[in-house]
């Protein structure tokens, strides 16, 4: 089969690079797409041939060079092109990439066009329920994978789009797991198309046998997945020696396995533990707060969702029996939907929570700071030094602010990357005049826009300063009822804010507990296992319940 009939030409031109056009051009093969496609086309170089260039590329931690352009109404035969110009990462153009033998494939995220409540036109990535991931997402276009040579003094590309991903399937229940999916009205309302929730709910031990009892629930907060609360897994095998010598070190987690036995045994807590699926086109979560960017989330999961879940499993319909936890994002949801919502739920363990100051953004001060890339103060006014996003536990740089700008903005333009962000954009941020979720920062120059921070803090999602503005009003409520624990050497930095809310509550005299691992502890400790965690948190609804009454 030659290379031209398997939908990929390569043309390798020598000579002057001043006479040759160096680019790679994508285009659709006939009669693979409907009418014209909106969205954004991929080219991936990798010189790893175990997987697909396209699960390669998009991570700051290793990920290979890829490059990406948006299209707007590309027919079949007409060609995206990606040049020199074009932003990659972690290279930054194709001139960048060295001379060689490359394993390349070419992608296309298909864009929907959309008119939310706000009023304007928007064409955005609608995810299909695999959680916003740009490399699998079902109705998405890819190329074959071939091997091709690359000559920096002029190569051109042309990479046919051959096929479409296909849907994902639903995962099946079983005694143990079920799973729920409904449209939501009034998400559906807000974006003027169906939106869905969902929710995978794992059952404790006799409840099929016992019809009349109703169950404390445990909302399991976190990232996009319909697999099972805390790593629910009977059929797995124990873990054993070093690995789970070394994991034991850095966190108190117990595998999935080890877990299962506990919430099976007896003796052990009668709960219903419930992870929710909120995507929304910007990121594979909602944060599950109400925003000018998404809809009213919030709203739609504590109105439509959690009803539905107290009704079908026996739910336990009080503030003492509603309880949450989760780590990272879910740290941030458990912490925010307790403070927002204090009356409403029973208690929060927030786990390695995301900024919940955002004069601690991570490195960064929204408010004092006027450049995200750069401090404003520095040793030496010759020397420039580029702000942290992550670290090692042992303090060694990982990634900066600016590299992680540049691969969101490869991913995608107008805070369609779906990373973390673009993804803080879309949640905190107000909506720009264009209709998409306008920036804290500017990606090139990363420069604050002081309005935009103004925002993040006076919609609430400033959870520290949301506490000091309200605590009048919600302090009685919160009592007793938050426990964060984060690792001392946070990879993210997200314990420098934690130690700012903890401050808060002591001088607001606010009974909360707050735990640090130490030394060199990262993102992903916590003190206790989630069979003990769990263990806590009977504890907690049976002494909430004497107070609130059953």
């Amino acid at each position: 089969m030659s290379l031209r009939s398997a939908g990929f030409v390569l043309v390798a031109l020598f000579g002057p690079a001043s006479l040759v056009a160096q680019r790679v051009d994508v285009t659709i093969a006939p009669g693979l797409a409907t009418g014209v496609i909106t969205g954004r086309a991929f080219a991936i170089f990798t010189r790893d041939s175990t997987r697909e260039p396209r699960f390669q590329a998009g991570s700051y931690a290793g990920g290979v060079p890829f490059f990406g352009v948006d299209v707007e109404a590309l027919a079949s035969g007409q060609a995206a092109t990606i040049d020199p110009s074009t932003p990659g990462f972690p290279v930054k153009s194709l001139k960048d990439i060295p001379r060689g033998d490359y394993y390349v494939q070419g992608l296309m995220v298909v864009y929907t066009k959309v008119t939310p409540k706000h009023g304007k036109t928007i064409w955005v990535p609608w995810d299909q329920w695999e959680g916003r991931h740009w490399n699998r997402t079902p109705g998405n276009l890819i190329s074959e994978v071939k091997k091709a040579r690359w000559d920096p003094d002029g190569s051109h590309l042309v990479l046919e789009l051959t096929k479409v991903i296909p849907p994902i399937q639903p995962a099946p229940d079983t005694k143990w797991v079920k799973r729920i999916k409904i449209q939501s009205k009034m998400l559906s309302e807000w974006w003027g198309r169906p939106v869905y929730l969902g929710a995978t709910v794992l059952l404790p031990k006799g409840w099929e046998e016992n019809p009349t009892t109703r169950y404390p629930a445990i909302y399991v907060q976190g990232h996009f997945g319909e697999g099972p609360p805390f790593g629910f897994d009977p059929e797995g095998q124990p873990e054993t020696g070093e690995a789970r010598a070394a994991r034991l070190i850095r966190t108190a987690r117990e595998p999935g396995y080890e877990f299962s036995q506990a919430w099976q045994a007896p003796g052990f807590p009668r709960m219903v533990a419930i992870t929710f699926q909120h995507p929304t086109p910007y990121y594979d979560d909602s944060y599950a707060v109400n925003s000018a960017n998404n809809g009213p989330y919030q709203d739609a999961l504590l109105q439509e969702l959690i009803p539905l879940l107290e009704e079908k499993f026996r739910l336990i319909p009080k503030a003492y029996g509603r309880l949450l936890t989760g780590g990272s994002t879910g740290g941030w949801e458990a912490l925010a939907l307790q403070i927002h919502r204090p009356k409403f739920f029973g208690g929060a363990w927030a786990l390695y929570p995301d900024g919940v100051d955002f004069s601690r953004n991570q490195m960064i001060d929204n408010y004092a700071d006027s450049n995200a890339f750069m401090p404003n103060a520095r040793p030496n006014q010759w020397l420039l030094h580029e702000r942290q996003l992550s670290r090692h536990e042992d303090g060694q740089p990982w990634t900066t602010v600016r590299q992680m700008a540049q691969l969101e903005e490869v991913l995608g333009s107008r805070v369609r990357g779906g990373q973390q962000l673009q993804a803080y954009d879309a949640v905190f941020g107000p909506v720009a005049e264009d209709g998409y979720p306008k920036p804290l920062f500017d990606r090139t120059t990363g420069t604050i826009d002081k309005t935009v921070a103004a925002h993040w803090r006076d919609n609430g999602y400033d959870l520290n300063h949301y506490l000091e503005r309200n605590w009048a009003t919600i302090g009685p409520d919160l009592d007793g009822k938050i426990t964060v624990w984060t690792g001392d050497m946070d990879n993210y930095f997200l314990n420098l804010a934690v130690y700012k809310m903890e401050a808060t509550f002591k001088r607001l005299k606010g009974r909360a507990t707050f735990e640090y691992g130490r030394p060199m502890k990262p993102h992903g400790w916590q003190p206790v296992s989630n069979a003990e965690m769990v263990r806590l948190m009977a504890r907690h609804v049976a002494r909430r319940a004497n107070i609130e009454g059953r």
